[in-house]
């Protein structure tokens, strides 16, 4: 079998292969960044910090509870107050989504049956994210981001 000479051709080939995989990789996982990337979450983060304290007061004035689960095609998030008693709110806005991307993100439509609030949706397995907003009778708002984990 006859060896066959390395030479400084077959280098530079090796060379600029391999790099070229290294910036196709990176130039692809950049943009799939930023094609998943949901945008900003407040218009002026200064102004957000600002009214943070007294939100997070008024907030938690509320002694809210909140859980969610999936079963048989229901989501179900139960909001209780501190002797842990449901509660109905005024409003409330959901957005139900991958923790991921936004993608598959929706808007069940919660509807209260007396101890929680209760949305027809079909989830496959994995984490999924409520984000949530809901009023008080009395007006406050209430925000919270709420993990649910789904295995079946």
């Amino acid at each position: 079998m006859e060896q066959r000479e390395l030479t400084g051709r077959h280098v530079a080939i090796i060379f600029v292969a391999g790099f070229g995989v290294i910036i196709a990789v990176n130039l692809w996982l950049a943009f799939s960044a930023i094609s998943t990337f949901p945008g900003l979450e407040v218009k002026n983060s200064y102004v957000a910090s600002q009214e943070f304290d007294d939100r997070r007061e008024a907030q938690e004035s509320l002694g809210w509870t909140v859980n969610a689960r999936a079963m048989g095609g229901l989501v179900i998030l139960s909001i209780t107050d501190q002797q842990g008693a449901p509660v109905q709110v005024a409003a409330l806005d959901a957005v139900l989504g991958r923790a991921t991307h936004v993608k598959d993100d929706i808007a069940p439509n919660f509807q209260f049956d007396g101890t929680a609030y209760v949305a027809p949706v079909e989830l496959g397995d994995g984490n999924w994210n409520i984000r949530m907003t809901a009023k008080s009778q009395d007006g406050i708002e209430f925000k919270q981001r709420v993990i649910l984990h789904v295995k079946r």
